[in-house]
């Protein structure tokens, strides 16, 4: 296979949550064995889960600009940019709700799996979130969260447990990472899409996304507590209490944050390898949580570096494994999928399922680490998660 064959097959299989968990494929057969989709555009609107914490839910999104980087993947572009939406407890819940992303953006993500005539762009932009924009913020100080999403997807994949964990009492920043999604809005209309998709081959060039992604997040947190241009949402930070979490290569940033920033009190990763070497070192002493989908993640898999990791990790630390789950069952996505008749059988825990499994299990982590609150559900197996299974490899 050639390089741009295997870039190319890459590329693919990196945007394969589109063609699984949010668009592919409750089926039926046809008399030439084709598999149709039941049903594609059926639902008139699309809703995310309504967070269950005690605050109502503010959303600011915000456009920042490290003059002190270029960006690694289009050196012609200048500094590095970032598009951040952060979610946090308000005082009430006023002011027109969020976005879920812009048609553009849905477009885009449509049409990287050849899609878009199945569902609409609009619909899914008009996904309803329950974050109110610039809602006032409430009083106090609370732990910070920062999410990244996986290679190629937006970070409104993210935006279900984002805003559930802002219900609860935490500021979640969502973090987009310029040219490593199918397509993302910038200030002034600009659309940058995955350039970084046509760049990375090798295990060393994921790698190199994972440490630049490292980069991205503590420079994140630079500006949510330096008090330079994000103001009020400054104010509510604990800059003592932060944590950190992602999805698939953001899961891999996650753990790579914490070892080069000792800021990051608590990380998790969902469903992602860890790409650098050694994988889970520099963490020291901190707590760390691996969730992943069983089929991949395992102790026996041959698919997966966490066995390599999980001797690195020296403080608290969980390995879950979920029966039933795919890779994308720890994003929005296939919650969207139930809603629009699109959920892959054979994909045997569904959407909904998915997403109580990881808002429960990321919420007690965070809980336990970032606010000291004990958390029952990580000691062990539990009847109402039967799904989940702690690993403990020697």
């Amino acid at each position: 296979m050639t390089t741009r064959s295997r870039r190319a097959a890459l590329a693919a299989l990196l945007t394969l949550g589109l063609s699984a968990p949010l668009l592919g494929a409750a089926t039926v057969s046809s008399t030439r064995g084709r598999r149709m989709p039941t049903r594609g555009a059926d639902a008139s609107e699309l809703t995310l889960p309504l967070p269950v914490g005690p605050y109502p839910v503010g959303r600011r999104v915000l456009h920042l600009v490290d003059r002190y980087r270029p960006d690694p993947w289009v050196p012609t572009a200048g500094n590095r940019e970032l598009m951040v939406s952060v979610s946090y407890p308000a005082r009430s819940a006023g002011g027109p709700p969020a976005a879920y992303m812009t048609v553009d953006e849905a477009r885009l993500l449509l049409e990287a799996r050849g899609l878009s005539g199945i569902v609409p762009a609009a619909t899914v932009a008009g996904t309803h979130t329950h974050a109110h924009v610039s809602a006032s913020p409430a009083p106090g100080r609370f732990p910070l969260v920062l999410l990244s999403p996986g290679f190629s997807m937006p970070r409104s994949t993210l935006t279900a447990l984002a805003d559930d964990l802002a219900g609860r009492g935490y500021v979640v920043a969502s973090v987009d990472h310029a040219y490593e999604s199918v397509g993302t809005e910038f200030p002034g209309g600009r659309i940058l899409t995955c350039a970084a998709c046509e760049q990375v081959d090798t295990r060393a060039e994921e790698a190199g996304v994972v440490r630049g992604r490292a980069a991205d997040l503590s420079f994140v947190i630079d500006e949510l507590t330096g008090h330079r241009g994000t103001g009020v949402l400054s104010r509510m930070i604990d800059p003592r209490r932060i944590g950190i979490a992602g999805h698939s290569i953001g899961g891999a940033a996650a753990a790579a944050t914490m070892s080069a920033d000792h800021r990051v009190r608590a990380g998790a990763d969902l469903d992602g390898d860890f790409f650098v070497h050694p994988a889970g070192g520099g963490l020291g002493r901190r707590p760390f949580m691996m969730i992943g989908a069983e089929s991949t993640h395992s102790p026996d898999s041959d698919a997966t570096d966490w066995p390599d990791a999980w001797s690195h990790l020296k403080g608290w630390r969980r390995w879950l494994t979920v029966t039933g789950a795919e890779h994308f069952s720890f994003t929005d996505l296939p919650y969207l999928a139930d809603q629009l008749g699109l959920s892959d059988p054979a994909v045997p825990l569904s959407g909904a399922r998915g997403w109580l499994i990881t808002r429960d299990y990321v919420t007690a982590f965070f809980d336990l680490h970032l606010r000291d609150m004990p958390q029952p559900i990580l000691d062990g197996p539990t009847a109402a998660h039967p799904e989940v299974v702690f690993r403990d490899p020697v």
